[in-house]
């Protein structure tokens, strides 16, 4: 799929309509580079690729929130949700044939009734919205990869996308199965969809063990419970010699049981906030993770640190938010479960309150009827030895039960793993037809051969990049990923593989003249592909034939949403 177009309106009213080419698409800001400011969206240049990450199921509160010091820009905001603002983003499956067909996806800024989130005229929830688009580019109803992993590296606008070519997700919040899901499916390679959560229970499986090895291991729970029941045994014995009518025995009975009953449900609850405990635990953890930052203060420091450096990139508040928000994500995916733990635990309460009801009726009825001293002090015993059988049981349940389904997920978790290793050949193939493109870019683009590579480490493939030569510096990072990046997308078509043909890149200036214009002038034209990018007019080579290129022109006076 390709970008058609991109129209930005307000009601009937058009703001932009911005004409997409095969190559390299230039968003150019006008502004001289000394006579600004300040560095950013100043006129909305990487803007116009906010707006396609928000047609392609983005949040979009970086369109209008200051990507430096995580302020809003109520101008922006006031005018996208006061408005009916809507983007119209239309992409074409053949950028060389205008009958080919093509994907027209709509959304607003509203909310509630006013919302729009269609697909082809079709609306749908945010649920759906990613769904369809994934069935629609990548040809598949998969769960995993989501739509949004899938094009993470197509819409390189934020600082974890600059600094990363293939490690593209939240930092620090993703697990290395949900990268290895993502890299496999990349190189065409579908796996189970499982695998990341059969992971994340055994996690919790694992810690909720170390939990309940505190108080005691299973062999000791066992061995108790043969000396309890002994116990209980003769004390039953002792209890029978005493020839107790009928009536009698039956309260007695009826006692121990509701005791028994009392007691597994207590230990149940006890579980069940031990489980919750252990899951808020790991929201407290993440929580703890989120940036507390005085941007406020970091914005001073910024201030005074673009009097000695110009053109100091300043995105460091814009990753803090990014990985905050991604955190509150991830937050969402570990507590799902304490819903359905606190009704549980809240029925489970409302039992024990009428056990305990019944016990003290019970108790009362069998003091009512009379006993010598020493049965009742062996009743008293028998309640007690019960009481004690009744948590080593409930006990050896959680740690059988526990133990039962790591045993089930890591056999899931074994055959996952045999499968995928049983496709090595094919994965080393695949890295290896990748990389025929990827160093011969790479070589072209900057001198240095990348590649790509992959180790099977406990069960899941970590893929990384790098240079034959050493780690590349900040501008050949950028060659890095654009290399990457190209060279992906002419190994996709090679093998038939579904993908995004365009790029959007931004900080493109870090990256050497000699580079950009290797790029600008030779390298993508020979892909199949779209390169856009916002720049400053006057941070391009002299030699770039920049209008030519160009597909936007912004400045001061002539801003992306002319407000």
């Amino acid at each position: 799929m390709f970008l058609k177009n991109l129209i930005i309106k307000n009601d009937d009213i058009i703001i932009r309509d911005i004409e997409f080419k095969k190559g390299i698409n230039l968003i150019v800001d006008e502004t001289s580079s000394s006579d600004r400011k300040s560095s950013g969206n100043s006129v909305g240049k990487t803007t116009v690729l906010r707006l396609i990450d928000y047609c392609l199921d983005g949040d979009g509160k970086n369109i209008y929130m200051d990507p430096e010091f995580k302020t809003t820009n109520s101008n922006v905001e006031s005018f996208l949700k006061d408005n009916n603002v809507s983007v119209l983003l239309t992409l074409i499956e053949d950028i060389d044939d205008k009958t080919s067909p093509t994907i027209e996806i709509e959304r607003n800024f509203l909310a509630r009734s006013r919302k729009v989130q269609s697909i082809n005229g079709i609306q749908y929830n945010i649920s759906d919205f990613s769904k369809e688009l994934k069935r629609l580019i990548f040809k598949t109803d998969s769960e995993h990869p989501s739509f949004r992993q899938l094009i993470s590296k197509n819409i390189r606008d934020e600082k974890h996308k600059l600094v990363n070519t293939i490690r593209v997700l939240a930092p620090n919040v993703v697990t290395d199965s949900v990268y290895e899901t993502l890299h496999l499916f990349w190189l065409g390679i579908d796996i189970n969809q499982s695998k990341d959560k059969l992971t994340r229970d055994k996690n919790l499986e694992e810690r909720l063990q170390t939990r309940l090895r505190r108080e005691s291991n299973l062999p000791q729970i066992r061995q108790s419970l043969i000396v309890v029941n002994n116990r209980i045994a003769e004390l039953e014995r002792k209890k029978d010699s005493f020839n107790l009518n009928e009536e009698y025995e039956s309260d007695l009975a009826e006692l121990n049981q509701i005791r028994q009953k009392i007691t597994m449900t207590s230990s149940r609850i006890s579980r069940l906030e031990l489980r919750k405990e252990l899951i808020n635990e790991s929201k407290e953890n993440l929580e703890r993770d989120v940036a507390d930052i005085d941007i406020a203060q970091i914005g001073k420091l910024y201030e005074q640190a673009k009097v000695l450096i110009p053109n100091l990139q300043k995105t460091f508040s814009e990753t803090v938010h990014f990985y905050n928000t991604m955190i509150g994500k991830n937050i969402e995916f570990i507590t799902e479960e304490l819903p359905a733990l606190s009704e549980e635990l809240k029925s489970l309460g409302s039992q024990l309150q009428h056990l305990l009801k019944y016990e003290k009726i019970l108790t009362s009825k069998i003091r009512k009827k009379g006993a010598i001293d020493e049965l009742n002090d062996i009743i008293t015993e028998i309640t007690d030895f019960y009481e004690k059988k009744g948590n080593l049981e409930e006990q050896k349940k959680t740690w059988e039960t526990s133990q039962q389904n790591l045993r089930m997920i890591e056999e899931k978790l074994a055959g996952i793993n045999d499968e995928i290793g049983a496709k090595d050949t094919l994965i080393q193939e695949r890295i290896s037809q990748f990389n025929r493109f990827f160093s011969d870019i790479s070589e072209r683009l900057d001198g240095k051969l990348s590649i790509l590579s992959t180790e099977n480490r406990e069960g899941i493939y970590r893929f990384s990049v790098s240079n034959i030569e050493g780690n590349p510096g900040t501008g050949s990072k950028k060659s890095q990923m654009a290399s990457f990046d190209l060279a992906y997308i002419k190994f996709a078509d090679s093998l038939d593989i579904p993908c995004l043909h365009f790029i959007l890149q931004d900080q493109i200036e870090n990256v050497h003249s000699n580079q950009i214009t290797n790029l600008l002038t030779e390298i993508v034209s020979e892909v199949h592909c779209q390169y856009v990018l916002p720049v400053l007019r006057d941070k391009l080579p002299s030699d770039i034939d920049i209008d030519s290129l160009e597909v936007l022109s912004l400045s001061q006076k002539d801003r992306l949403f002319r407000i």
